[in-house]
């Protein structure tokens, strides 16, 4: 039972000790990238800053998680992608440029309407 034991403990050490190397890893490699960013950056930063006031802390904007925001910003990737698609596709089919304007005024128009058909999350 000892042997059992000891065993178990030498591989949660060995565990530790891989995590603590990544770590320690982790840490360097941080410390590598802040202190190039501030060799590339320092010298604009700091005239920069001068000019510029600085915020009293840093200001950080999070996005929402969830599955509901992971779904609308899917959705709003699509509705982008298709009306760039749109877009493209006008843009190489129509040689008028008066038929262009028309595309792109008509699917700016269009989209809400669209979105709203679609996505529509009240049924």
């Amino acid at each position: 039972m000892s042997k059992e034991r000891a065993r178990r403990r030498a591989e949660r050490e060995a565990e530790r000790e891989r995590l603590a190397a990544a770590r320690a890893e982790r840490v360097a490699r941080a410390a590598r990238r802040r202190e190039l960013r501030e060799r590339l950056v320092g010298p604009v930063a700091g005239a920069v800053g001068a000019v510029l006031p600085r915020p009293a802390r840093p200001v950080r904007v999070a996005r929402q998680r969830g599955y509901l925001a992971r779904r609308r910003r899917t959705e709003n990737a699509v509705v982008v992608v298709l009306w760039f698609l749109v877009q493209v596709l006008a843009w190489i089919l129509l040689d008028s440029w008066m038929a262009r304007l028309g595309v792109f005024l008509g699917s700016i128009l269009l989209l809400p309407v669209l979105v709203t058909i679609v996505f529509d999350r009240r049924s």
